[in-house]
Order: structure tokens, then sequence, then C-alpha cells
């Protein structure tokens, strides 16, 4: 189980099947990382969807994620999904 996760984002890539952007989601203890293809404009409710489908799947609910303060992870949706699920997010 990944306890506690750090999150950014790669972007100014060139577009692959429509993707131009790379989340990067990395286990502190670990260091293992995922990288999920997304496009700029994705919000936080596909984020959100992508999260569940291949990190919660796989490593379960993480304790704590520390992000940047992209307005993705600021927004008031990305603290009440992360809240509901509880996690604490930390930027």
């Amino acid at each position: 189980k990944w306890d506690m996760i750090t999150m950014d984002f790669v972007v100014g890539l060139p577009i692959s099947r429509t993707y131009e952007a790379i989340w990067v989601i990395v286990d502190r203890l670990t260091k293992s990382a995922h990288f999920l293809a997304i496009k700029k404009t994705d919000g936080a409710a596909v984020l959100a969807k992508k999260f569940v489908l291949e990190m919660v799947r796989l490593h379960g609910v993480p304790t704590s994620i520390i992000s940047d303060r992209d307005p993705r992870f600021a927004s008031e949706f990305w603290r009440a999904f992360q809240a509901e699920m509880g996690t604490k997010v930390l930027m």
C-alpha cells in the first residue's frame, strides 16, 4: 500500500494520441512511480476518476498526498474528494 505520495505534472510535451502532459505520482517510501498520460485541460473530476481507476485500484487509498499548488489540486472538488476518502492533502 502506498501511504504517502507526491504528485506533479510534466507539461510542454509533444502531442501523443491527444495527450500532451504526464501526471507523475510517486510513493515517498519506495520511490516507485506511476506516469499517467493526461490532457492539460483535464479538470479535477477527470483526474479524480483516473486516480481511482489507476492508483487506488492498485495501491489503496493513501493517507497523505503532497502536491504543488496547481489549481486542480487546490480546488474545492479535489479537497472534498480526498476528504471523503480520508486522505490528508498537503501543499
